[in-house]
């Protein structure tokens, strides 16, 4: 008895130490984020006040949340709070990389809005959890299917108990399709009053990035995560290899890595391309790349398929992963969907596809903009975006 009470005791202050360490270890982490985080280097630089938020998802990961309230009058926002949600391998530093009369961030709050930047779980400012390291495997066995599960629903929560407002939601890329798959499972709807969703992403089947397509086609992300490697980090070792290896495909232009994953972007300027180096691209889950692979394979927008009968049948009590039903997203939801003729990732005939499904939408609430010269980047950093799509959101968000 004695001894098995010390045995007690003893794995007792072994549980309790790795506890405080991993607790220790995300404090650290939180208070060196306030110092070099986003408020500190990418907001208050240009004369707005900005504030930092931690969220944490239900299934325990820490959310960078920053929320910039007043103007660069230092009046207070006046208008609906509005979350602004990155794409794939980027963070919520791509919505303040340009100038702040180009910014989307700063435009909204200088027109009254009450603006939140939203970063998902991996990027550089949200790699906290409660219990997990980054360097653990285990904190990155996630595909976008937890975004729409566990980030945006906590990320909305948040925000709506902050503000006690509805509020507005701008997607870019992946934040289309984490915004398409919550709102087709009736999710978010009740904290929600409209949906601006650029470069919108819900099919894959068409695209026309040679580099993307030949890494989807090519079971590279695949390779990846069946070897072990759970973080897709785009410059680590591993990931700076699979470049390489799709590089010497002929019919992949390495020379411009932007152009060649987005299209020919009309409108961004190089000096933007150079200060997005700096701080992208950010990390991902290698599961989420796969998951992103099985839609550029099969053209469909479901569930993470975990390739057999058996093991989805684990996970989702059928030998197919459950499809996300667009049809199924409320006729009445306000959309606003801006996409470009030269867009590489979203292509247009993909974006037919989604239009097709929404065909019963209410019209009057379903707002749709083509710009034929756009490609993927040109909706976040061009230097004419103010004029030819985010006026038309500010526009669409006062009817809503």
């Amino acid at each position: 008895m004695a001894l098995m009470r010390k045995l007690i005791a003893t794995s007792s202050v072994v549980v309790i130490f790795l506890v405080s360490t991993v607790f220790a270890r995300n404090i650290l982490q939180i208070l060196s984020e306030n110092e070099d985080g986003i408020c500190t280097s990418m907001v208050e630089t240009q004369g707005y006040g900005c504030e930092e938020h931690k969220v944490t998802t239900d299934d325990g990961y820490i959310l960078s949340l920053q929320r910039i309230p007043k103007g660069i009058s230092g009046k207070t926002a006046t208008k609906p709070p509005v979350v602004l949600q990155h794409g794939l391998l980027m963070d919520g530093i791509t919505w303040l990389l340009s100038p702040p009369d180009e910014s989307l961030a700063f435009i909204l709050v200088d027109d009254g809005y009450d603006v939140w930047i939203a970063n998902t779980r991996g990027t550089k400012y949200s790699q906290g959890h409660i219990s997990l390291s980054s360097q653990d495997p285990a904190y990155w066995e996630w595909s976008w299917d937890e975004l729409v599960d566990f980030d945006l629903p906590a990320t909305f929560k948040y925000v709506h108990d902050q503000t006690g407002q509805k509020l507005h939601y701008v997607g870019h890329s992946q934040g289309t399709l984490i915004a398409f798959g919550a709102l087709s499972e009736n999710k978010l709807v009740d904290m929600l009053r409209s949906a601006a969703l650029l470069s919108p992403i819900a099919y894959l089947g068409q695209i026309k990035s040679p580099l993307a397509k030949s890494a989807s086609q090519d079971f590279i992300a695949e390779g990846l995560y069946w070897l072990g490697v759970h973080e897709f980090d785009p410059r680590g070792e591993a990931v700076v290899k699979l470049l390489e290896k799709i590089c010497q495909d002929p019919s992949s232009n390495c020379s411009n890595l932007m152009n060649s994953f987005t299209g020919p972007n009309c409108c961004v300027n190089s000096s933007i391309t150079d200060l997005f180096l700096e701080h992208e691209p950010q990390a991902t889950a290698t599961k989420n790349m796969v998951h992103i692979a099985q839609m550029t394979r099969k053209g469909t927008i479901e569930k993470f398929d975990y390739g057999s009968d058996e093991e989805n049948k684990k996970h989702y009590g059928q030998p197919n992963p459950p499809q996300y039903i667009m049809s199924n997203i409320p006729n009445d939801m306000p959309l606003f969907l801006a996409y470009g003729g030269k867009d590489y990732l979203s292509d247009v005939n993909d974006v037919r596809i989604l239009l097709n499904k929404l065909q019963d939408h209410d019209p009057n609430k379903l707002v749709v903009q083509y710009r034929e010269d756009y490609a993927h980047a040109d909706f976040v950093f061009g230097t004419n975006a103010k004029e030819v799509i985010y006026n038309s959101i500010m526009a669409f968000f006062k009817l809503n």
